[in-house]
């Protein structure tokens, strides 16, 4: 190595640290990473595949220049979307500083209070924090800000992606402009993530509010990759044969899951928690007839702290194996060691989800990335035409090819109206306030980067609605401070989030918490939670509690299954799917004969031509092959501009892939006219019914009517981009 190499320009402890781990060679985006920190003054992105060094890339030159210069306050701040990941990245970072004099702070809801008091007493060093404590402090903690961050020199905002397109992401911009000015301070930014796709869009939200240059370090990387998909057809149990045959399925389909996962070092990822939940039971029901280890874990949002540490803790240090079904909670960054499988049941519903998840496996050099999909379906020969179609199936081939074969993930977007965030960021700026004037507070909160789009008048509407409904006051003097509804609000420690939350009660095995959930059953009652059957024998209403003991016996869950919102490019490619004859490889024979099937169908039916197609008597299927907020925007088209028009009686979504609509008019008529009224439409807010104002955010609820039909048409619905899907659909006459 040259004395120019950034290696030899690291802090001598950092040195020391890559001796120590038996580092050959610093990895490629630690190399330009450095060269970016030490040499401009620039922001920077850092896009790099799972387990390519970021974090030790943006750090060491960190690091570096706070150890040639330490701070007087906090000089580093990481933001993190999950505690989880936080408390990951926590113990890496206090093994590379053991031999430093920098310390490492974490905050968050699971930190104690006495180590949030030392940082306050002596702020120093790095300090780790989720958005939601980081609200708190700005809100509550106004005074002792300058002192937190008077001399921060960078902000690290981990796994970006999982912020932008969210309301979560704006609150972050807002908090790091505020706490700029609350500070006096300037940081530099340093952005990560392994699931991007559009470079420039990210660079822009990462220096939102700042004129400071964003460079982008992207190093080329590629990976060997093992995919494989199996398929397995749930018959409609109808009669006695058919409920036999679904048992029989159900059972190879379980057995499956078991056979390839009870041996390894396994991640089974869901989309729900009720899957997660099922899934984990059936397989400690099968250890058992076996008689053989139960491995199982369930890591999910709604069980403990402790049980999902118990979890990651036996997939990454455990002798032997270690299987947890788990949902997004452990789809970031967090390090699990070299797994051995990862399993998906069902299909992701974007692309970035895919490559977050067949990240968690190959993590270490040379190995291979691995993804098994399972997908169960319903397979009813008698059921409605579309709904013969393997959607599930279908989607886990598109995610695969668009991923693999052109490298797409799902560009980012950010609200152009986020309604719910500015009455949150209102509240919680007049809270950190005291008082304002309210030319003040529209200042303080107009300029924050994610409402650039709201206009003086929208503003003064909205604060004269929160004064009208006491969210605010007005004293005699003039100035408004916070109302008795507003304290309702924003004094509850469930204010400082801004993604959707449900009041949740805790679950005790004695005095050993389990979980949490929003569904609270009565006394006797049985339902599964962390992988096992519980009894309810006392709810504690007061202190939100229920206590439980082992039951056996019938399985409910408490949470209701959600989808996901699918890209249009997703839909087309299943299109794409049905119409070739593309022989895919990595599918498993049941698969492979289940989606030529699909194809022979839709060649028969011509599914895949038309926008509309006969049903039977006066129903249709309407086929638009497009992304969930672009079929959202059509179900308003139908529903609210020609619905009466065309008397029709029924219009049923099944969203994304079609609707069901009857009425008086015939496929051809139908199809003219929704490819002639949406061109026509000049603004998405003409296909809100007069009096509708559906919510986007948590805290629309608190606002204006009239702002949220206006911030629902600009967010929830895609005028143009079902112009674009219906011009750009091939359809036949």
């Amino acid at each position: 190595m040259s004395a120019e190499h950034p290696f030899y320009r690291l802090a001598p402890f950092i040195q020391e640290y890559i001796y120590r781990s038996g580092w050959e060679e610093l990895r490629e985006v630690q190399v330009e990473a450095s060269r970016v920190v030490l040499d401009t003054n620039h922001h920077m992105l850092i896009a790099s595949g799972t387990a390519s060094g970021k974090t030790e890339a943006a750090f060491f030159p960190a690091l570096t220049l706070l150890d040639q210069e330490p701070s007087s306050s906090v000089g580093i701040l990481y933001i993190g979307p999950l505690k989880a990941l936080i408390n990951d990245q926590f113990q890496r970072l206090e093994g590379l500083m053991r031999d430093a004099h920098i310390p490492v702070w974490h905050w968050h809801g699971d930190v104690p209070q006495s180590e949030k008091t030392k940082v306050m007493r002596h702020p120093s060093g790095v300090l780790q924090i989720t958005p939601e404590s980081l609200e708190g402090l700005l809100m509550n903690r106004p005074n002792a800000i300058p002192a937190l961050f008077g001399d921060l020199r960078f902000i690290v905002i981990d796994e970006v992606h999982a912020f932008m397109g969210a309301d979560r992401g704006s609150q972050v911009l807002s908090q790091l402009e505020r706490l700029s000015r609350m500070a006096g301070c300037s940081p530099r930014r340093i952005g990560l993530s392994a699931t991007l796709g559009d470079y420039e869009a990210v660079k822009s939200w990462l220096a939102g509010g700042t004129r400071i240059p964003v460079e982008l370090v992207s190093p080329p990387g590629g990976r060997k990759l093992r995919l494989s998909i199996e398929n397995f057809a749930m018959p409609d149990a109808r009669d006695e044969r058919q409920s036999e045959a679904l048992e029989n399925a159900k059972k190879s389909y379980n057995n499956f899951i078991y056979d390839h996962t009870h041996l390894k070092k396994a991640l089974i990822f869901t989309n729900s928690r009720t899957v997660a939940e099922t899934t984990i039971l059936e397989m400690r029901r099968i250890a058992a007839l076996r008689q053989q280890p139960d491995v199982f874990h369930v890591h999910h949002g709604s069980i403990s702290s402790m049980l999902r540490e118990e979890a990651e803790a036996a997939l990454r240090e455990g002798y032997g194996p270690a299987v947890a079904a788990a949902t997004l909670t452990l789809e970031l960054g967090i390090d699990l060691g070299s797994l051995e499988r990862v399993m998906q049941l069902g299909a992701p519903y974007s692309c970035a989800s895919f490559v977050q998840r067949l990240g968690r496996s190959g993590r270490r050099e040379g190995a291979v990335a691995e993804m098994m999909f399972v997908c169960a379906e319903e397979d009813d020969e008698e059921a409605q035409l579309p709904a013969r179609m393997p959607w599930t199936l279908l989607r886990a081939i598109a995610v695969c090819e668009l991923y693999v074969k052109e490298k797409w993930i799902e560009p980012q977007t950010v609200r152009k109206l986020p309604l719910g965030l500015l009455y949150h960021q209102t509240m919680s700026v007049l809270r950190s306030f005291g008082e304002a004037e309210a030319g003040e507070l529209a200042r303080a909160v107009l300029t924050l980067p994610p409402f650039a789009n709201f206009t003086t008048e929208q503003y003064r509407e909205l604060l004269e609605y929160l004064l009208a409904t006491d969210h605010l006051e007005q004293t005699e003097d003039g100035m408004l401070i916070v109302g008795l509804m507003g304290e309702r609000v924003s004094g509850h420690y469930r204010f400082y989030a801004v993604f959707q939350d449900e009041e949740e009660h805790s679950v005790y095995d004695g005095s050993e918490e389990i979980g949490s959930i929003t569904t609270v059953p009565p006394a006797g009652y049985c339902f599964s939670l962390a992988g096992r059957l519980w009894k309810v024998e006392e709810v504690d209403s007061r202190h939100k509690a229920v206590y439980v003991k082992h039951a056996k016996g019938k399985v409910d869950t408490l949470w209701l299954g959600a989808g996901g919102d699918m890209h249009t490019r997703i839909v087309r490619k299943m299109r794409d799917i049905l119409r070739e004859n593309t022989l895919y490889p990595y599918l498993a024979p049941n698969a492979a004969a289940r989606l030529e099937r699909a194809r022979r169908l839709s060649r028969e039916t011509g599914l895949t031509e038309r926008l509309v197609l006969p049903a039977g008597g006066d129903s249709m299927f309407v086929m638009p092959w497009i992304g969930s907020r672009e079929f959202r925007t059509l179900e308003r088209l139908l529903k609210n501009n020609l619905s009466q028009q065309l008397s029709l009686r029924s219009i049923v979504p099944m969203e994304p892939h079609y609707m069901v609509v009857a009425g008086r008019t015939d496929a051809d008529e139908l199809q003219h006219l929704i490819v002639s009224e949406s061109e026509r439409m000049e603004d998405s807010i003409q296909m809100l019914d007069e009096f509708e104002a559906p919510y986007l955010g948590k805290y629309d609820e608190f606002t204006p009517p009239g702002l949220i039909r206006a911030a629902f048409a600009a967010d929830g619905l895609d005028l143009e981009g079902l112009r674009r899907g219906l011009r750009g659909s091939d359809y036949g006459a």
